[in-house]
């Protein structure tokens, strides 16, 4: 099977900074994706999970409220099981947090940390969508 390198994508970004969600935002959209949803904490999400379906999930470990990345993406994956993940975060720990939940053992996630160069977050969005087509 061939895999595709670039798709338009339903992206939903959780990012609490909002100059970088923007950036985000304008970036992928000019990549040709579909930034559907942007929250600047989590605390929502569970709720709107459910309207609109992502092709992919964009997410910061770090949020105000009473979530952090970790949850956000396992009430997702409960939801979703498949869905790709892509964590960016400052959080150098992150790694170490996920391999001790075992909801995310086998998932399709992948963690960047910033700062992170734009290019690399496209190249990791392509490579989880691509992993997503060979399972």
């Amino acid at each position: 099977m061939e895999k595709i390198n670039k798709s338009k994508l339903k992206i939903m970004i959780i990012e609490d900074e909002e100059d970088i969600l923007i950036l985000y935002k304008d970036f992928l959209s000019g990549k040709g994706h579909d930034v559907t949803t942007m929250y600047l904490n989590g605390d929502v999400i569970n709720e709107e999970v459910d309207k609109e379906r992502s092709d992919l999930y964009l997410i910061d470990y770090r949020l105000p409220g009473n979530k952090n990345g970790i949850d956000i993406a396992t009430q997702i994956l409960d939801k979703f099981p498949l869905a790709p993940i892509l964590f960016i975060t400052a959080h150098e720990n992150l790694h170490k947090e996920i391999s001790k939940n075992p909801i995310f053992d086998g998932k399709n996630i992948e963690v960047l940390l910033k700062p992170v160069k734009l290019d690399k977050i496209d190249s990791s969005i392509v490579a989880l969508i691509n992993k997503n087509q060979v399972s």
